[in-house]
């Protein structure tokens, strides 16, 4: 009926459903992760979905729009505080899923523009409705700019020589489609990773641009800790390190408590920490990666809420 997402079985262990709980999935995506949660949820539970996707939401009203445990709101997960407070939910929120970066429907409909293997027009945007595409960005964006672009969002080691090669290519004739930024790109790139497209790391770059992406998980993340009720959980699956490095970071910090001076005479109970590292990161296992390879790059960590 639905997709099925990397690591199914672990985010719903991990969020220790209850059956009369009240969870969020931030992510909807095609609801892999949706359905799983209302088949462990009674008539009191409740779950609440976001995506900015506005096809993501024809599919979570086709097949759960009349089930009165679920809602679905088209918004960015940074919306995230803004919703808990319109319904009340605020410190009352027994579990938070976040599953990053864009999903596999989504890679797969050439139409969107988020893919090199098919070619389609140059989009990139999760919400095709609203800002600019990626056509239109790389039209008007100076040479630095882009490679600042590939360098921070894509760790792109030639972005300078790439970002060359985009405007020189925009001044013979518009890049409208995927394929055609692709080839641009491996032309201008000498070497890359044996088993990756020569393309991976510009199109990851600049999709995470165009959404916003790493700014969208700093901006969620606190309003997820203050939704949380205590013994709460947050389950986050990221794809790759920029993703998973905000997340990991602000787990630790917040299961450090509040921020002193080393040398400050305080004992440690007074730290107040407000999150509890359940595990250390998990990756699927060899058996879900051969039957799914996107999965070899996934992370899986997993923060309880504490009381205070």
């Amino acid at each position: 009926m639905w997709h099925r997402p990397v690591l199914l079985a672990e985010v719903v262990a991990g969020l220790r459903l209850r059956s009369d709980g009240i969870y969020i999935d931030a992510t909807f995506g095609r609801g892999g992760h949706s359905g799983a949660v209302l088949q462990h949820l009674e008539a009191a539970g409740r779950l609440l979905a976001l995506d900015r996707d506005p096809t993501a939401v024809q599919v979570a009203k086709e097949h759960f729009g009349e089930d009165a445990r679920f809602a679905i709101e088209q918004a960015c997960f940074s919306t995230l505080g803004e919703q808990v407070k319109t319904r009340g939910w605020q410190g009352r929120v027994d579990g938070i899923l976040l599953d990053l970066g864009v999903s596999s429907p989504q890679l797969d409909d050439p139409a969107r523009g988020f893919g090199f293997t098919r070619e389609g027009p140059l989009d990139m945007r999760m919400d095709p409705t609203t800002g600019e595409s990626a056509s239109v960005w790389l039209a008007r964006a100076s040479e630095d700019e882009i490679a600042e672009v590939l360098r921070e969002f894509g760790e792109e080691r030639y972005a300078n020589r790439i970002a060359r090669a985009i405007v020189a290519a925009y001044q013979e004739a518009p890049i409208t489609t995927t394929a055609e930024l692709a080839a641009v790109v491996a032309r201008a790139n000498p070497r890359w990773e044996r088993d990756k497209n020569p393309a991976t790391r510009a199109f990851q770059a600049i999709r995470i641009f165009i959404n916003q992406e790493l700014t969208e998980i700093a901006s969620v993340l606190p309003h997820a800790l203050e939704a949380l009720a205590p013994g709460g959980r947050l389950v986050v699956v990221s794809f790759h390190s920029l993703e998973d490095r905000i997340v990991k970071r602000f787990i630790r910090r917040e299961a450090r408590g509040e921020s002193l001076p080393r040398d400050f005479p305080v004992m440690a109970s007074t730290f107040h920490p407000r999150l509890r590292e359940v595990r250390k990161a998990m990756r699927p296992e060899a058996a879900e990666v051969a039957d799914n390879p996107r999965a070899r790059s996934a992370v899986l960590r997993i923060a309880e809420r504490q009381e205070g």
